[in-house]
């Protein structure tokens, strides 16, 4: 948006009229791109954006249309239905009415007892940081052209302060010092006449939203650049929880920040760095020669994702969506040139070099050892059909060499667990059709 609610309230009529036609051209620009998101904004819904059902108010619903095409049918359903909506809101209004008639003494008190606005009263305490540091320096923000006609403002113009915000960082001492120390700034935000008559304000800088992530990235922070730093350190190097952190500042560096203040801290460095750090870590994954992939439930406000662990020697990737083919092709690319061992997922199967997890073949096989129960045959059965496809994975020769020795192979080590349990297969195969003769005689 070019216009902020500020800039919208000093446009009028007589606004209007006293600019140039240059300058109510660029302004008319500057409308006509804002209303256009605007009406964007409104035609969003969770049909066409990212925007979860929830979201979607009750007039908005889609109508439902019947599958069977009974349209008899559900005509005299549709009528019994509003029959029931029908007497329900009337006997809904009755009993409200009555409540209006007959109100109870609590009510009535409330309203007697509550008087002017609703908020803070006038002299009651207000709720701030309770440490007061001295301010070591002072920064001020001013506008450099005017949001309505884009003219340049000029240094001998009417200006004043609006708002302002204190940020604390760490920095380093001058003259050679070695250590950190605490830095307290005032950063204050100004506000400029322009000739054409419109102020304009100069406002912290904020990033726009971004799909996936619920924390703003914005200036308007209480911590530092460098202290932000420090406090990632303390909590992804050191493994220090927020609490833990928090006495830390307090203890060795005299600072009180709340726990809040430290997890917004975390949570902004993550969606600043994600772009760079992502990268990265992609690129080492498509560098490694065994690359680990693993997925479980995850929830995450209230729905049912999937929190994806890509793992090696060197680094560990974390990622939480869906279940899809194109989450993992985000990752791993539609080809993958090295050894990768995961589960029985289908999406895995379409990379050539792949390995069966050892440890969800030893599970089955476990299974296959116990006594026979209710989950016994459907094991079996999948375990047989895993048996005839090559158990969903590219076996590899032995002659191919891989850099490993014959007893840490895992090439060797997926081949001998694999014929082990297809000949486990064939055993219970024979003991079912033996136990299923006896049972016919």
């Amino acid at each position: 948006m070019h216009l902020d609610d500020h800039d919208l309230k000093q446009l009028d009529e007589e606004y209007l009229l006293s600019l140039s036609p240059v300058q109510l051209q660029t302004l008319s620009t500057k409308l006509l791109a804002d209303l256009k998101e605007a009406h964007d904004r409104l035609n969003r819904n969770p049909s066409n954006s990212s925007r979860p059902p929830s979201t979607r108010a009750p007039w908005e619903k889609p109508e439902e249309t019947s599958q069977d095409g009974g349209e008899d049918d559900d005509g005299r359903q549709d009528a019994a239905s509003d029959g029931a909506v029908d007497r329900k809101s009337n006997g809904e209004a009755e009993k409200g009415k009555q409540d209006k008639e007959q109100p109870d003494a609590k009510n009535r008190d409330r309203r007697n007892t509550s008087q002017g606005r609703p908020g803070r009263r006038e002299g009651a305490p207000g709720y701030g940081r309770t440490q007061q540091l001295p301010i070591d320096e002072e920064h001020v923000h001013r506008a450099e052209t005017c949001t309505a006609c884009s003219a340049v403002l000029d240094e001998a113009g009417e200006q004043r302060a609006y708002t302002a915000r204190y940020e604390i960082d760490l920095v380093q001492p001058g003259n050679g010092g070695n250590g950190l120390m605490l830095v307290q700034s005032k950063h204050t935000y100004v506000e400029r006449q322009c000739r054409c008559g419109h102020w304009t304000r100069e406002q912290p800088g904020r990033c726009s939203a971004e799909a996936g992530w619920s924390v703003a990235l914005t200036e308007w922070h209480l911590a530092g650049p460098l202290l932000v730093t420090f406090i990632c350190a303390l909590a992804l190097r050191q493994r220090l929880s927020r609490a833990l952190i928090q006495e830390f500042l307090r203890d060795w560096l005299g600072l009180q920040l709340g726990v809040a203040t430290i997890n917004q801290c975390i949570h902004e460095a993550g969606r600043a760095v994600e772009p760079v750090v992502e990268q990265e870590i992609r690129k080492a994954l498509h560098e490694v020669e065994v690359l680990y992939a693993e997925e479980t439930s995850w929830k995450e406000h209230g729905q049912l994702l999937w929190l994806w662990v890509f793992t090696c020697a060197t680094v560990t990737f974390f990622i939480v969506g869906k279940r899809t083919r194109e989450l993992v092709q985000r990752v791993l690319g539609e080809s993958f040139g090295h050894w990768l061992m995961s589960d029985g997922y289908g999406v895995y199967r379409e990379y050539a070099w792949r390995l069966r997890c050892l440890a969800h073949i030893a599970r089955l096989r476990t299974r296959l050892g116990r006594k026979p129960g209710s989950g016994r045959p459907r094991v079996r059965r999948a375990c047989s059909k895993r048996s005839r496809d090559g158990y969903g994975c590219r076996l590899p020769s032995p002659r191919i060499s891989t850099g490993h020795s014959a007893t840490t192979n895992p090439c060797q080590n997926a081949r001998r667990s694999f014929h082990r349990l297809r000949r486990q297969c064939r055993i219970q195969a024979r003991e079912d059709a033996y136990a299923r003769a006896r049972v016919a005689q």
